[in-house]
């Protein structure tokens, strides 16, 4: 299998199951205004749409940024897999207090084992690490700027819960 092909089964594996943990989540107390999710949600659309999309007419942003060499799509594949994997354990202790967007939920519980114990934000961490062994596997400057603008994204998010 080559390294996109796999990356590519990573990320359908992954979605797959964030969509299917995602209906078992507690009630949600406190939601965040429209206007702030708009704030890091664009943010994130247009990162992932130059990381994962097909930027083909794009020109100059697609030209690779390294000489070709094997390694370096496998070391980004393998990235991506530790990176997931470490927010897939984030996201199975956080359990039904777990959202997409920033929420409080009922009965809130700070969580301080496992991954939580390592870093304040785990999951937020595994995904920027699966994301940038994705951006080594993409290979291009569309990749390099949408990670950039993933991070940037993903910063905002930060803030905005730690605000909650």
């Amino acid at each position: 299998m080559a390294p996109l092909d796999l990356l590519n089964l990573l990320w359908t594996i992954w979605m797959v199951a964030w969509l299917v943990a995602a209906r078992w989540t507690a009630k949600t107390v406190v939601r965040q205004s429209v206007a702030a999710r708009l704030t890091h949600g664009l943010l994130v659309s247009a990162g992932a749409l130059l990381l994962f999309g097909r930027t083909g007419t794009l020109g100059p942003l697609v030209r690779p940024l390294f000489p070709p060499a094997p390694w370096t799509a496998w070391t980004g594949v393998a990235l991506c897999a530790v990176g997931l994997g470490f927010a897939g354990w984030a996201r199975v202790l956080i359990g039904r207090f777990w959202s997409g967007g920033v929420v409080l939920k009922a009965d809130h519980a700070l969580i301080r084992v496992g991954p939580y114990a390592l870093t304040r934000h785990p999951i937020y961490s595994g995904l920027l690490l699966a994301l940038t062994g994705t951006a080594l596997v993409r290979d291009s400057l569309g990749g390099l700027l949408g990670l950039a603008l993933l991070f940037a994204g993903a910063v905002v998010k930060l803030q905005q819960e730690e605000r909650l």
